[in-house]
């Protein structure tokens, strides 16, 4: 079975991985690099572990938290359905289709449509875990230090670099994940979160409602979902 231990020592997921970040930094994207690709398995793994997945539901959801932005050198439009093709591309002739089928599925459907605007739709556990970890990413080091001057410009650097603090946590008693920030309001009221973020809270409700679960989010202490 493939393992994240394969897919993280890759020398050409490494590279796209890499490259998605160098291009999307050139265009004023915060960071989509190792430490986002990191972050979001480790959170993948988290959560599948949390609710009970399977130990193979909860590899894939690993390894698709580590891949899912590595086409956006590519391009920034519909990189899932590139990122899904790459990850064919590279593994196609060491794993076996039914190995790699789960992971295509979850990297395709991480994110919406931009061309036909169509809304997510998950076909797979793994896919909806995938959104959550990767929807919840929000965190000061998101934003590169050279752009901190335009701050008071960029409404998504912005609102990464006031929060503090971002934790996914499950109770599997009452079936809630609940993703809690520490928000400084200094740097941003909190409604310039939901102004950039209410999309992803939306995705990360339906991901969670496929999983069996209710999606709740607190923002300094407070439930506001």
């Amino acid at each position: 079975m493939i393992t994240l231990a394969k897919v993280n020592n890759n020398p050409q997921i490494l590279k796209f991985i890499k490259k998605s970040d160098e291009s999307l930094k050139t265009i004023g994207y915060t960071e989509h690099g190792l430490k986002h690709a990191t972050l979001v398995a480790d959170r993948a793994r988290t959560i599948s572990q949390s609710i009970g997945l399977t130990k193979a539901e909860q590899e894939l959801s690993a390894i698709s938290g580590f891949c899912h932005d590595m086409a956006n050198f590519l391009s920034r439009n519909q990189h899932q359905y590139l990122g899904s093709l790459l990850f064919f591309d590279v593994f196609k002739d060491e794993y076996s289709i039914g190995d790699l089928i789960p992971i295509m599925q979850a990297i395709a459907v991480h994110d919406n449509d931009e061309f036909n605007q169509k809304e997510i739709e998950f076909v797979n556990k793994v896919s909806a875990v995938l959104v959550i970890a990767d929807k919840s990413d929000v965190r000061r080091s998101r934003i590169y230090m050279e752009d901190l001057k335009n701050l008071d410009d960029d409404i998504h650097a912005r609102v990464n670099y006031a929060t503090k603090q971002s934790k996914i946590s499950v109770d599997k008693k009452k079936k809630v994940i609940t993703l809690t920030l520490a928000i400084d309001t200094k740097i941003v009221p909190i409604m310039e979160y939901f102004e950039i973020f209410t999309q992803r809270m939306v995705y990360c409700r339906k991901a969670a409602n496929y999983l069996g679960y209710q999606f709740a989010l607190i923002i300094n202490k407070f439930q506001l979902l």
